[in-house]
């Protein structure tokens, strides 16, 4: 056995002559599937399980699912991916995750409780729940893959867990026809993944620490609390408009939301390639004091994204009402009519989309400059601001309110974060003069 599992880890880690290469290509590949699943699965529930299915999976799987991986993951990855100088030991990262991976079952679960949900919607919106949360528990390995210059393993990880449970989960939906079943299954694949391709790598993995003091885990909170309120609160931003559209429409509406909001996990991929392979060269500008090349850095890559981001808008305006036809046909009869009706909140969404890929590059900034505070500020007012406007506006307007809500919470956000970056920048320019 211990023979089988060394052949085993060997062969993920293996890189060839050219790491960075490897690294840059799996990172695509890992965010491009976990993307992928993300943007379509919800779209291929519907067609398989009806309307109303589809949307009690979209809303469990996409968003309040994901509110509680966040809960779980605790905005810390981008501190420890960052955290070259090992303030704290990959143990210490790994006990406060288990922490934070109960916490956010047990909060799924409190709020089903009160939710007010039938109870077969509370049972596979907890499923998936537990999905979301083991996305949350692999990633603090994921993240110490990145700190250790192997982020080929990140991608790795990300690219057959992925693979593995979303595979698993429609098998078992078509053969027993039970979304919860289907989820059961999922979950169960899930927790196989994390086994397989996350702890008997890391393992392995020379460097890792897995040593922990329980008196580092209350100052790692501390430190990081901030960072994840502030993550907490960018998702509810992001999602406030499913959230209002749960609220106050109906299953069958999540779910044709759903599927119009699916290119914005395409527009996070694109920018995610463009971001995630510069976050440790930016790092190392800005802690050598190297504000100049740090502030050129990111507008190159700020202009990089504006690009993408305008193909992807030209793209939508022209083609968006095709797209949408053909993905009627594919869900299959009785869907005449139900998406392209929606052709202009979907280029809405895309423009919103452009936005928030826009913002995360300048969340990161400011998470290597350690201006939680300013974060923090920024989440605060814009979460305000969107528990009063999404709501009003799904009221009002259906979908279209939702899809007009997500775009200006985006926008404002977006423009609040450039401005916390390039302050941050002017006043260290100033400080280094």
């Amino acid at each position: 056995m211990r023979a089988m599992t060394k052949r085993w880890t060997g062969l993920l880690m293996r890189t060839g002559p050219d790491r960075e290469k490897q690294n840059i290509l799996w990172n695509m590949a890992g965010s491009f599937c976990y993307a992928f699943a993300s943007m379509v699965l919800s779209f291929l529930v519907m067609g398989l399980a009806g309307e109303d299915e589809g949307g009690i999976f979209a809303f469990g799987y996409s968003t309040f699912g994901q509110q509680m991986f966040i809960l779980a993951y605790f905005g810390i990855r981008p501190f420890q991916i960052t955290d070259g100088a090992e303030e704290y030991r990959f143990g210490d990262y790994l006990h406060h995750r288990y922490a934070t991976c109960l916490l956010a079952a047990a909060a799924g679960a409190g709020y089903l409780m009160v939710s007010g949900y039938t109870p077969y919607k509370a049972a596979v919106i907890f499923l998936l729940v537990c999905w979301k949360t083991a996305d949350g528990f692999a990633d603090v390995y994921e993240s110490e893959f990145q700190r250790r210059g192997h982020l080929h393993l990140t991608g790795k990880s990300n690219t057959f867990r992925t693979i593995l449970s979303v595979g698993t989960f429609l098998a078992a939906l078509l053969r027993s026809k039970s979304l919860i079943w289907a989820c059961v299954a999922g979950v169960a694949a899930q927790a196989g993944g994390i086994l397989l391709f996350d702890i008997l790598v890391a393992e392995r993995l020379p460097g890792v620490d897995f040593s922990w003091d329980k008196g580092r885990i209350r100052p790692l909170t501390a430190q990081t609390l901030l960072l994840f309120v502030s993550v907490f609160l960018d998702f509810y931003i992001f999602s406030a408009a499913k959230y209002a559209i749960d609220t106050c429409m109906d299953d069958k509406a999540s779910g044709y939301f759903n599927i119009i909001f699916m290119p914005t996990s395409v527009i996070n991929l694109a920018a995610g390639f463009v971001i995630r392979p510069v976050l440790t060269d930016l790092t190392g500008r800005w802690n050598r004091g190297q504000v100049r090349e740090f502030a050129g850095r990111l507008l190159g890559i700020s202009r990089i994204i504006g690009a993408l981001g305008l193909l992807a808008v030209v793209l939508a305006a022209g083609l968006g009402q095709p797209v949408l036809w053909v993905l009627e046909q594919v869900l299959g009869s009785g869907y005449e009519g139900s998406l392209t009706r929606y052709h202009i909140p979907f280029v809405l969404i895309i423009i919103g989309g452009v936005c928030y890929g826009f913002l995360n590059l300048h969340y990161y900034a400011l998470v290597i400059m350690r201006r939680q505070k300013a974060i923090f500020g920024i989440y605060a007012a814009l979460a305000l601001l969107a528990a009063v406007l999404a709501p009003a506006l799904v009221r009002r307007e259906g979908i279209m309110g939702a899809a007009g809500a997500y775009l200006i919470l985006m926008a404002v956000m977006a423009a609040a974060f450039a401005v916390g970056t390039w302050g941050g920048i002017r006043s260290a320019r100033g400080g280094r003069r």
